[in-house]
This record gives structure tokens, C-alpha cells and sequence, in this order.
């Protein structure tokens, strides 16, 4: 098969454990681009925080995507158009602002540059802040949130150590009931968004906005949410550090994010 489009998750993915793009496999990438393929990048991470991957990759001259928020957000690098976006209705936030209180669990989401969180140097809000390169509002009073994120917004995260979140992930679930979508992205982070984005769905969006087929795709990802998008893809591809879950449902296990994994599947399917 002709593999002309290859799909990035960001972290554990495309990046090593240092959060950067190696030598080898930007060299790989751009040389795909140079033979006129796509490059998506597709992450939980707002649109603001895969910006930086985007311009190091050079997509705004090479007519690359973005696949933002799990798939909440599509944006054309070269326009600058978002050619997709779906939000929570600002009517649910109080309700899933009161899930975090009820559950004793730290909460976030984004307005523009910024994320709005419940307590800035808790560690994986942290991370999100030093991954994203976005700084933190901090209202550590959780009905004055309620209050403040009067707005719609793409997506909220609950977050704590992943063996107490994945106890309260059926709860935030049945709480939530089947208009919404509610699933950890990471261990620590339990996801709250419109129903139906995930990244496959929004996979779907670009192969129609862009006239290609999903036979011409390829997906490579390590982290429960990328499993709808490695399960849809002509080549689904787990990475060796990937859970269980995507390692079972991938067409191809590559090499690991901190061996050059994604400049392996490149080189051996795409050049």
C-alpha cells in the first residue's frame, strides 16, 4: 500500500522521554514531506501546546494538520483555518467542576493561552503547563470555578494518581451518562468531552475535509487514546512503550519513542 499520510501522537510518540523530536526522526519526517506527504500531529494537548512540535516539523509550509483536544479541533497549518471544532456547552461545567470536589480530585481546562486549573503546582498539572509551554490560573476555590468558566470549552481534565482515577472512572462516567465521553488519556489524566470526539472520529473529519482515504493512513501511537485512531487507520502502529490494550490492537509494533520508533516505521513504510 501506498502510505501517503502518517498520524503522530505527541508524547511517547513522536517525542523521546526529554519531550523532544530526535535528529533521525525529524530528518525522516521532513523527508517525507519533501516528497509530498502529510504530516498530522495528533494529541490531547490544545492546539497552543502542539504549536511548537508544528513549527520545528515546518507544517504550515508543508500543508500539515493538527488534530487537537483528542480530536476536539482540526487546523490546517498552512491557512491557519480550523476546519473543525466541537465544545463542551457551558450549561455542564458546574456539574463536572462538582465531580473533581465530590471525588477530593484536581481539575483543568484551557481558555485561549492559558489553563485554568485547581492547583498550579500539583505535578501533573504541572506537567501539562511545562509540556504545553502554557502558564496556569490558578482558582484553587472550586465555586469560584464554577463561576468563572462561564464559557465553552473543548475539554476538562480530572487528574490524581492513576491507581485512585481509575476508580473513579466509572463514576465520572455513569455521573456524565452517555452524551459525553469520558476516558484517561494518561493514567493521572481522566478526560471529560463532547460525546463523540476521539481520535478516530476527528480522522474521519479530515479524510472528508481533505478528500483522502483512511487505506492511505498511517496511525502511530502508545496511550489509551489512541487506540480508536490505531484500530481506524490503514496501518495501525503501536509503539514499544505503548499499554497493553494498543499493543494488542496495532498492525505493526514499532520500536519505542526513545529508539527512533516513528523514523522506523517512516523509513520502512513510507520511503
Amino acid at each position: 500500500m501506498d502510505y501517503n499520510i502518517i498520524v503522530l501522537d505527541l508524547d511517547g510518540t513522536l517525542t523521546n522521554r526529554d519531550k523532544i523530536i530526535t535528529p533521525r526522526t525529524r530528518e525522516a519526517l521532513m523527508k517525507i514531506q519533501d516528497m509530498g506527504k502529510t504530516v498530522v500531529l495528533a494529541s490531547g494537548r490544545p492546539t497552543h501546546g502542539v504549536m511548537p512540535l508544528a513549527k520545528e516539523l515546518e507544517l504550515e509550509r508543508y500543508g500539515g494538520y493538527i488534530l487537537s483536544f483528542n480530536g476536539g479541533m482540526i487546523v490546517n497549518c498552512r491557512t491557519g483555518e480550523t476546519v473543525f471544532s466541537s465544545q463542551l456547552p457551558a450549561g455542564i461545567n458546574k456539574k463536572i467542576i462538582g465531580l473533581a470536589e465530590e471525588h477530593r480530585v484536581d481539575i483543568m481546562t484551557y481558555e485561549g493561552d492559558k489553563i485554568i486549573a485547581s492547583n498550579a503546582s500539583y505535578q501533573y498539572i504541572a506537567l501539562e503547563s511545562r509540556v504545553c509551554h502554557m502558564e496556569v490560573k490558578e482558582i484553587s476555590d472550586l465555586e469560584e470555578m464554577k463561576e468563572y468558566v462561564s464559557f465553552p470549552v473543548p475539554k476538562f481534565i480530572l487528574t490524581d494518581d492513576g491507581d485512585y482515577l481509575v476508580t473513579i472512572e466509572p463514576k465520572v462516567k455513569a455521573a456524565m451518562g452517555r452524551d459525553f465521553s469520558v476516558y484517561r488519556s494518561d493514567p493521572y489524566y481522566l478526560e471529560v468531552l463532547p460525546k463523540g470526539i476521539d481520535k478516530a472520529k476527528s480522522l474521519e473529519r479530515f479524510l472528508e475535509v481533505t478528500g483522502r482515504r483512511r487505506e492511505e493512513l498511517i496511525a502511530c501511537g502508545d496511550g489509551y487514546n489512541d487506540l480508536t485512531m490505531i484500530r481506524f487507520a490503514g496501518l495501525g502502529v503501536a509503539m514499544e512503550n505503548g499499554v497493553l490494550p494498543v499493543r494488542q490492537a496495532a498492525d505493526y509494533i514499532t520500536l519505542s519513542n526513545n529508539d527512533d520508533g516513528v523514523a522506523h516505521v517512516v523509513e520502512k513504510f513510507m520511503m
